[in-house]
C-alpha cells in the first residue's frame, strides 16, 4: 500500500482522525487488496474530487474502484466492487 494519488486500481481517499477511515483502513490490512491512500486534507484536487462525488462534502473515506467511486463503503461492499471491476488486484499480494 502506498500513498499517492489518482490511477486506476483502488484508491481510499481518507483523512486524519477519521474513525470511519481508520477502521476500513485496518479492516483493508488484513486482505490481499492492494491500494494506494490519498489524504484529502494534503491533496487539495483530491478533497475536489471527494467533494464531486459525495454531494459536495468531504466524507470520507471515499474509495474508487478502477474510476468508480464508493462513498463511505463497508469492507464488503469495497471487495464485492473489486471481486467486479478489478480482480486482479486481488491475486497480487498472494505471496505477502
Amino acid at each position: 500500500m502506498s500513498e499517492e494519488s489518482g490511477g486506476g486500481g483502488v484508491v481510499v481517499y481518507w483523512r486524519p482522525m477519521c474513525p470511519y477511515c481508520m477502521r476500513l483502513l485496518a479492516q483493508l490490512r488484513f486482505t490481499r487488496l492492494e491500494f494506494s491512500k490519498v489524504n484529502i486534507w494534503r491533496d487539495p484536487d483530491a478533497a475536489a474530487f471527494v467533494r464531486s462525488v459525495a454531494e459536495g462534502n468531504e466524507t470520507v473515506p471515499t474509495v474508487t474502484v478502477d474510476g468508480r467511486a464508493m462513498v463511505n463503503p463497508s469492507k464488503g461492499e469495497l471487495l464485492e466492487a473489486v471481486a467486479a471491476y478489478a480482480p486482479h488486484l486481488l491475486a497480487r499480494r498472494e505471496g505477502g
